[in-house]
């Protein structure tokens, strides 16, 4: 397995990926929109996206990260946002891998760290405390959404 930084050549091996992810989100299949959007992120690098190839180049898997500023500490840091893993691919430390690329990414770049949220029945939970992430218990998080017609 290659972990590689993202860029808009990598999109064919790329828009699967995140389309799958956006499915198993109860999105409906949008790849079109999915290219769009993912090139439009690396373009403007609004994110860094860590890709997970097999030797013949085929896409498993994909985590992307937003970058942000901690205020408090005087330093940038970055979400987490995005962690897929093809079907085919589960079970074989792709997951492993991406969130230990995006740590050493992290630390490269003098961030405070990472953070990410996951929904309270998310079976990844396991893996993320496995990796040494440590779930907060000590702040609430809250979202406001523009409500659309």
């Amino acid at each position: 397995m290659k972990i590689l930084k993202a860029t808009p050549e990598h999109l064919k091996e790329l828009v699967p990926l995140f389309d799958g992810y956006r499915v198993f989100y109860k999105q409906p299949s949008n790849p079109e929109a999915a290219h769009d959007f993912l090139n439009e992120r690396l373009l403007k690098q609004d994110s860094v996206i860590f890709m997970a190839l097999d030797k013949k180049g085929k896409g498993f898997g994909f985590t992307q990260l937003y970058p942000s500023f901690s205020s408090v500490s005087l330093q940038r840091t970055y979400i987490l946002n995005d962690l897929f893993v093809a079907p085919e691919a589960r079970g074989k430390g792709v997951g492993a891998a991406l969130m230990n690329h995006a740590k050493k990414f992290a630390i490269a770049e003098s961030s405070k760290g990472l953070t990410l949220e996951t929904a309270v029945d998310n079976p990844a939970q396991n893996l993320y405390e496995r990796l040494g992430w440590v779930k907060d218990t000590n702040v609430f998080h809250y979202t406001w959404e523009v409500q659309t017609q």
